[in-house]
């Protein structure tokens, strides 16, 4: 008897109880760390785990599908707490993942998962209050052309403290594998993100909003920030002799002077649409209907934008760009990277060649959905949480 209980308990699956932080926001499509921290979160806390996420406090744009309990402390059996938050610019993410840091530190978590770079920096502390951390690193922050001095320090020590203490760190793209490596002599797990099957939608609200149907635009969805290149697409799009309109899809992020020169480089031409930010059905009806997605990025983590429009069957444009070009592989084009001529030579390309945008599109989907799944990114981040390889 005793043998089978020892049996039993050798084979029991831990269940974690786990402290997440370094995204804005959940549930929110702010950007691509929310969207994975909202991933992760709910298909552990269904698997058993117990899950906590620090919100930075301050407003923020809501998912219409929302589904939180009666007092709003727990969306779909994640617990939403808020850090403290200077809301500042260039202070927001830094006071709200020190305070997050502290309260994960001491609360009886067993695994503290930081997302992101600079939210890293109390790592050390983290580790003397005998927590597992586990890292993941989006993107090399510190080389995005939105931070101010002060920003850029904080963040590169929260890579530092990172690469020294983190029990494991997670990496997007095999490029930032290597980094670490070159760097910090530290090994890193490379774990994409998943992609959900999705459901394409007739043109209804985007028609009515912006006059847009089927195949008649080219679309940009994401982030409105320089490193996306959204500049580069607009003034290529000036060069060409087509109908097709041009949709800029998306919300500044601390960066309301690049979205006002952007809407400066698009004045006097008619057919460049700026939509604000989506999400709901409105996004799913731009992916859903888009002739072609473009993605200008000079820099990426792993772009979860890029796999959604693969996910609703799109024909992808995107910078030559490693962490772009080892999405897409064959099943889509690539652009010189910064290179407008370039931009414009494969947009003009795509424009005239239907057949090859439509053979694109019927590969997409299925590519993409086939390659990555969120399930299986989660069960091996657990793997990392219980000491194991991934």
């Amino acid at each position: 008897m005793q043998t089978s209980t020892n049996s039993d308990s050798k084979n029991k699956v831990k269940k974690h109880n786990i402290a997440m932080f370094g995204h804005k926001h959940i549930p929110s499509r702010e950007g691509g760390v929310e969207i994975v921290v909202e991933h992760l979160a709910v298909r552990m806390v269904r698997m058993g785990h117990k899950v906590t996420c620090y919100n930075r406090g301050g407003s923020y744009v809501e998912s219409e599908d929302a589904e939180f309990d009666e007092d709003r402390s727990r969306y779909r059996g994640v617990k939403i707490k808020k850090a403290f938050t200077i809301n500042a610019k260039g202070l927001a993410a830094a006071s709200s993942s020190f305070f997050a840091s502290l309260a994960a530190g001491l609360g009886k978590y067993d695994v503290v998962h930081i997302h992101a770079e600079g939210p890293c920096i109390l790592c050390g502390f983290l580790k003397a209050c005998d927590k597992r951390v586990i890292v993941t690193i989006h993107g090399l922050d510190h080389k995005r052309a939105k931070w101010g001095r002060f920003a850029s320090w904080y963040i590169m020590k929260g890579e530092q403290a990172a690469a020294k203490y983190a029990d494991e760190i997670i990496v997007l793209s095999k490029s930032v594998q290597d980094y670490f490596l070159e760097l910090y002599g530290r090994r890193t797990t490379f774990i994409p993100n998943g992609v959900e099957e999705a459901k394409q939608l007739i043109p209804d609200i985007i028609r009515t909003k912006w006059g847009l149907d089927k195949d008649d635009y080219i679309l940009y969805l994401g982030r409105i920030v320089p490193e996306k290149g959204i500049h580069y697409l607009i003034e290529a799009y000036k060069g060409l002799n087509t109908d097709k309109k041009l949709v800029i899809a998306g919300g500044s992020s601390d960066t309301d002077e690049y979205y006002s020169k952007l809407k400066d480089m698009a004045e006097g031409t008619d057919n460049i649409i700026f939509t604000g930010f989506v999400q709901g059905p409105t996004l799913e009806e731009l992916y859903s209907n888009a002739y072609i997605y473009c993605l200008p990025s000079d820099l990426e983590g792993m772009p979860l934008s890029l796999l959604e429009a693969m996910s609703y069957g799109n024909a992808c444009l995107t910078s030559d760009i490693p962490e772009c070009a080892d999405v897409i592989a064959d099943k889509g084009m690539t652009f010189k990277k910064g290179d407008v001529v370039s931009l414009k030579d494969r947009l003009s390309e795509l424009i005239d060649d239907k057949a090859a945008v439509e053979a694109y599109k019927a590969q997409a989907a299925t590519y993409i959905t086939e390659r990555y799944n969120w399930d299986e990114s989660v069960n091996r981040t657990l793997k990392l949480y219980d000491g194991n390889e991934a």
